[in-house]
């Protein structure tokens, strides 16, 4: 039996454009469900995006942010005036140009990441722990491995 890989158009193998597709389409639920879970119904997907893009970063300016997120500086602005009025982010002059701000997280922000973050990762326990065995678990484990060379350039 031949185990030579089906060629399929644009190049590469069919196993490979199968792997590829079914893995962005797991992924983007995977990641939806897990948005679901600790859903912010007072704040919009882009607040929570920013919110946690400077918890990861630190203090960064509107201008930052902006480009770190792929949005026009204006709909950053705005994004921020929402979680500064809600009391989730601050903004101070940059000590090196008092003309830039910059943003960081107040301590209910602070608390909000790492509560919805806390949500999340018990939820996913839970979840892989009543739907998958001991060897499934193993499986995915083997295969996390598999997938970590995909993000080492």
């Amino acid at each position: 039996m031949d185990h030579q890989p089906t060629e399929v158009p644009g190049g590469g193998s069919a196993s490979a454009a199968r792997a590829a597709r079914d893995l962005r389409v797991v992924f983007s639920r995977l990641r939806r469900r897990i948005r679901e879970v600790a859903r912010d119904e007072d704040l919009t997907p882009s607040q929570v995006s920013a919110l946690t893009l400077v918890g990861k970063h630190g203090a960064a300016t509107a201008s930052a942010l902006a480009a770190a997120e792929g949005v026009r500086p204006q709909s950053m602005a705005t994004t921020l005036a929402a979680l500064e009025q809600q009391g989730l982010i601050r903004r101070n002059p940059d000590p090196e140009d008092g003309r830039r701000q910059l943003v960081t997280l107040t301590e209910s922000g602070r608390e909000r990441i790492e509560g919805d973050r806390q949500v999340r990762a018990e939820w996913l326990t839970r979840a892989l722990e009543d739907r998958y065995t001991e060897e499934e678990r193993q499986t995915l484990i083997e295969a996390f491995a598999l997938l970590e060379r995909l993000t080492r350039s």
